[in-house]
């Protein structure tokens, strides 16, 4: 890490998170939190201004193997200043043609270019890759409940990614070997974990400070002329490799092929390459069907695919939880209280919440196997799994 790469780090750490809690204090106490324009003016300038000193140093230094050795961290840093600008509507894409702030979209895109990833923050800077000081993580402010949400949001994705591996780990053994029940009980553990993280915290979150100082930052922004869509907490290769593994999804559904390619730039590489490397996978759920007629009576078939359903359960179990707890409690309802349902520029993702809605709810009834006929569950392969067992 250069000295230039460090002061950037540092001022992320320190003053940039004072600036962001700052302006979110002004906002919450001025009785309409969502309105932000022409509050707070002087530090949002020096927030501006401050960081583009920063990265102009950067710029000047170029790209050596000391400096940018470190990039995807680096473009975190950056990435959250862009944020927070976004945040505070220092900068707004439907105004917009290109972003402001041209010095720092210049080191977006040469860093991300180079890596090839979006340009800019992604879920990983703030969750799987985020390095603790002290103690302490990169956050965008000192506020609990951000901390709260980024906390359980990383326990939540590191549980996830135990449950891919654990099903990874079957594919070259195959349905029927030996050690497989011991894999399926350990992705379904690890799903279990999930929803402990997130019932925590659905219970302690507090619902205005969420959605008035924490979400915000997650929105879609320009980097030079183009718009990136907000980063999501579902970034990272591990949810899908478990969605294709298990079968409740498939790659070759139009819709769900999409969330693919939308997702694929704002993964870390090495989780691209985890994730194109599963989409050739059979299921394990074809897998079980394919048994199912000549050896559903084999003890290893009434074990195995008992425990496989369980894990199916589980991971249903999780996207039910997510959809009807976290986006019901924290977005539709609070943005439905205060009249903000058809508000643009409301979601992380960028289309108007009730199509977010929408799609989040039929993403949902894939993991669960829900009863639909208008979607392509696999309701009814779950079903004659579960008739094959005695």
């Amino acid at each position: 890490m250069t000295r230039n790469v460090e002061r950037l780090d540092q001022w992320i750490r320190g003053d940039f998170v004072t600036l962001n809690s700052a302006l979110e204090e002004l906002y919450f106490a001025s009785g309409n939190p969502e309105e932000v324009e022409g509050v707070g003016d002087d530090i949002k300038e020096q927030l501006v201004e401050d960081g583009k000193a920063f990265i102009v140093d950067l710029l000047k230094e170029g790209n050596t193997d000391e400096g940018f050795e470190a990039g995807f961290d680096l473009l975190g840093d950056v990435g959250l200043y862009m944020a927070a600008c976004r945040r505070h509507e220092i900068t707004e894409p439907s105004r917009e043609t290109t972003s402001p702030l041209v010095e720092a979209s210049a080191l977006a895109m040469q860093i991300g270019a180079s890596l090839g990833v979006a340009p800019r923050f992604a879920s990983a800077h703030l969750e799987t890759h985020n390095h603790a000081i002290n103690g302490h993580y990169k956050t965008f402010t000192s506020l609990r409940d951000e901390e709260l949400f980024v906390t359980c949001n990383t326990r939540s994705a590191l549980a996830y990614i135990r449950a891919a591996e654990a099903l990874l780990h079957i594919v070259p053994l195959g349905v029927s070997h030996p050690v497989t029940p011991d894999l399926l009980v350990a992705a379904k553990r690890a799903l279990e974990d999930v929803i402990t993280s997130n019932t925590e915290l659905f219970q302690e979150l507090d619902i205005d400070r969420f959605f008035y100082c924490v979400r915000p930052y997650y929105k879609p922004h320009r980097v030079g002329l183009r718009e990136y869509r907000g980063a999501n907490a579902g970034d990272f290769a591990g949810i899908n490799v478990i969605d294709l593994l298990l079968g409740l999804c498939r790659a070759d559904n139009a819709y769900y092929s999409q969330l693919l390619v939308d997702k694929f730039l704002f993964m870390r590489p090495e989780d691209q390459l985890v994730l194109r490397d599963c989409m050739r996978q059979e299921s394990l759920m074809d897998s079980f069907l394919e048994n199912v007629e000549e050896h559903a009576g084999e003890p290893w078939f009434q074990k195995n695919a008992a425990l496989f359903l369980e894990v199916c359960k589980a991971h249903g179990d999780t996207a039910i939880q997510h959809h009807e707890e976290l986006v019901a409690k924290f977005i539709e309802r609070p943005a439905a209280n205060k009249g903000l349902t058809d508000r643009p520029g409301l979601t992380a993702s960028g289309p108007p919440l009730p199509v977010l809605l929408k799609s989040l709810r039929k993403l949902a009834d894939l993991r669960a196997a829900a009863d639909r006929d208008d979607i392509p569950t696999r309701y009814r392969d779950i079903q004659t799994l579960r008739s094959a067992l005695a």
